[in-house]
């Protein structure tokens, strides 16, 4: 089959991104594609290193994951999306995919006069007759216009959903994370994310000042004023601030452990934030951690988060919310808990996980191989069924 993905511009689809969730997927998704044998295309930034083939649209992404809507980036959004409406019509696509909700009713609109698919997949969070909702009530359920919940849980939020399909979780490449069952893990405690209340780093902190752990924590502060307020807040509990930590890639993990990671871990310091950090960079941080701590404060419709800590062997504690009970088996690759005592006490036990078992369920059930093949099987099952209906129509 012919897919065409159609990225999002906010990072570029590359493998070594720092965040970039939706991005990551797509990175993932066409790598699996590709790897099954199908010819995968990418529609996005010149910036972007895909496994496919690259229909470059324009020259660089946004770079910041957000920012203010303007009238640059609106005029890059409209060229991205025209030019690849441009390679839809050159009539060899089977199927298009898209991970925007705005970018999906454009394009839907833009090939109504084509036989061509679309399938999405709900990053979106469900919002009680938000605009894409509204949009998607208007479809019939004859329409080209497939939707594909990430997580049983989001599945239930979006359960109205015209032509909604089966829950394909997200998966990763096990061979990209590194992973040593006899590795002697250092003492500390891993929380990465977006800086925000939602992700409740203030609830990781509680965690560790209750179990007088070490935190290191991770990640992006987004150009938001409520996310530069929430950070200014959870700063007065950080006793270091480590940022500015240089490239690292396969070849001088080793270094980036010595020059960067060991100095921090030798320090006095109880909380630390490290700022946002690449991909190399993460799976390390995860490697080395007794746990990853996922307090979160929303209905997460997935969590990377959770599958790269227990690929890398980290097991997590998490607030029992969103998707989490589906991807944490609890007892078994980490805890999954009601409250912020009950994550307390968890940590205390966390050494009863095996790391082995971590690693072990995430290559049965998220997988790059298990994801993409559950989407190359949904396109076939959509082009037969629409080959179908049209020779039923004739």
């Amino acid at each position: 089959m012919n897919i065409l993905q159609i990225a999002t511009l906010n990072r570029p689809i590359k493998q070594d991104i720092g965040y970039g969730p939706i991005e990551t997927v797509i990175y993932n998704i066409d790598k699996g594609l590709h790897d099954l044998g199908h010819h995968s295309i990418v529609a996005c930034s010149g910036d972007s290193s895909i496994t496919g083939d690259h229909v470059t649209t324009i020259d660089k992404s946004f770079s910041e994951y957000w920012s203010k809507n303007t009238r640059e980036q609106r005029k890059n959004m409209k060229y991205h999306l025209s030019a690849s409406l441009d390679r839809i019509k050159k009539g060899d696509i089977d199927i298009i995919h898209v991970h925007d909700a705005v970018m999906m009713e454009y394009i839907y609109k833009g090939i109504t006069k084509s036989s061509v698919p679309i399938v999405m997949t709900l990053h979106v969070p469900a919002q009680e007759k938000g605009q894409f909702n509204k949009w998607n009530e208007s479809l019939h359920s004859t329409s080209a216009a497939y939707f594909v919940p990430i997580s049983e849980y989001q599945n239930k939020q979006h359960h109205s959903l015209v032509n909604g399909q089966k829950v394909i979780h997200h998966g990763i490449d096990l061979e990209d994370y590194p992973f040593n069952k006899n590795i002697e893990k250092e003492n500390y405690l891993f929380s990465i994310g977006r800086i925000t209340p939602d992700k409740g780093q203030d609830k990781a902190i509680e965690v560790a000042k209750k179990t007088g752990s070490r935190l290191i924590i991770a990640g992006n502060i987004q150009n938001k004023e409520a996310d530069r307020a929430f950070f200014a807040k959870i700063r007065k509990s950080i006793d270091l601030v480590v940022e500015s930590q240089g490239s690292i890639n396969e070849s001088d993990q080793n270094d980036y452990y010595e020059r960067v990671m060991k100095p921090i871990l030798e320090s006095d310091a109880q909380i630390i934030f490290i700022g946002e950090v690449n991909a190399s960079q993460k799976k390390l941080w995860y490697h080395f951690a007794r746990a990853t701590l996922f307090p979160i404060q929303w209905g997460e419709p997935f969590g990377l988060v959770l599958i790269e800590s227990m690929a890398c062997g980290a097991p997590v504690v998490a607030l029992n919310k969103g998707s989490v009970p589906e991807i944490v088996m609890h007892g078994k690759t980490g805890f999954v808990v009601d409250t912020i005592e009950e994550m307390a006490k968890a940590v205390m036990e966390i050494d009863k996980i095996n790391s082995n078992d971590c690693r072990n369920h995430i290559k049965d059930n998220f997988s790059i191989a298990s994801m993409s093949r559950k989407y190359a099987e949904l396109y076939k099952w959509i082009i037969n069924e629409r080959t179908l209906c049209q020779k039923i129509s004739l």
